[in-house]
């Protein structure tokens, strides 16, 4: 996919470009940060598993409003969380100011509405902006989580469907709009499994990897107090003095290193990480098998080739 990836490249700084210095200026940072542009390689390849010729400018068009949508959440997140790190570079709201990131965030998504508009493709607009909306309410979702040590795996897979795989299912959806309606809704199943084992070994990395590995500091769900599998799973098999330093990190506007690494050690011993990596692999196993129903080609073997670089990977 590298040369339609290039395209892609290319048409996400034709969308973005503006006459306005400072537009431009975080445009340039944000072009940086964009990372390996899992979600329009899902879109593409979904194009052509499902049967449609290579990608065209129309498909490489929705791939570059796929990944501006990525982008315009990813700013405003990180400007609610007050992060400083974004795959190892400063965050726009480190870098400018929040005023400005959640600004930024406006800009991207209007950008993305413009394009879809532009492209008169009502289809892929009703989708994506379905998406959109289920990802911000997910999002409240999550800061509406005020009793964390009660917050559960009902409520932590209707964050993660909306805040995580809606975005991956609607890539993959929108990819196979010109298609047969089976495929276009395997691939969304798709999407949206592949999307919540995604997530769950996203929040695993947190308690296993590095900073130097991830981008951004280690440990950094538990100092935000954000509940993910991975703890709910060892809440559930802790005892009461468990449950305190759990409570006692949750409780802390600003928790130590020792308390962070005592809890990530107390979620571990439990079983935790375990119990979240089975889940992740049980998600893929069902991702995997969505795919039975598109015709053998290269582009359904690297969408299965997707599903390990989901479940596997150090960053």
């Amino acid at each position: 996919m590298a040369g339609e990836l290039e395209q892609v490249v290319v048409e996400l700084q034709r969308v973005i470009a503006a006459d306005f210095p400072i537009v431009s200026e975080v445009n340039d940072h944000l072009l940086q940060m964009k990372g390996k542009l899992f979600r329009p390689t899902l879109l593409l390849l979904s194009h052509q598993a499902a049967g449609a010729a290579a990608a065209d400018s129309r498909a490489v068009t929705l791939a570059a409003v796929v990944e501006l949508i990525h982008l315009a959440t990813l700013v405003h997140d990180d400007s609610v969380d007050h992060s400083v790190l974004r795959r190892g570079l400063p965050t726009i709201n480190a870098l400018f100011s929040h005023q400005i990131a959640v600004i930024m965030g406006d800009y991207l998504y209007s950008r993305a509405i413009i394009e879809l508009v532009r492209l008169d493709d009502h289809e892929a607009l009703r989708v994506l902006a379905r998406v959109t909306n289920e990802m911000t309410v997910g999002e409240m979702r999550q800061l509406e989580a005020h009793d964390k040590l009660a917050y559960g795996e009902a409520e932590y897979d209707a964050l993660i469907r909306a805040k995580t795989a809606s975005l991956l299912s609607g890539a993959c959806e929108v990819g196979a709009l010109t298609v047969p309606a089976n495929y276009r809704q395997a691939l969304a199943r798709f999407g949206m499994l592949l999307g919540m084992a995604f997530q769950i070994t996203d929040d695993l990395l947190d308690y296993t990897e590095p900073e130097a590995v991830t981008g951004k500091p280690s440990g950094l769900d538990l100092r935000e107090h954000k509940v993910t599998l991975p703890l709910i799973a060892a809440l559930a098999r802790v005892g009461p003095e468990g449950r305190r330093v759990v409570a006692a990190l949750m409780e802390a506007a600003e928790p130590t290193d020792d308390l962070v690494a005592e809890v990530i050690r107390l979620v571990e011993t439990a079983g935790g990480l375990e119990t979240a990596r089975q889940r992740a692999l049980d998600l893929a196993q069902r991702a995997e098998a969505e795919l039975d129903v598109l015709p053998p080609s290269p582009a359904r073997d690297a969408l299965q080739g997707s599903i390990a670089y989901a479940v596997e990977r150090r960053s």
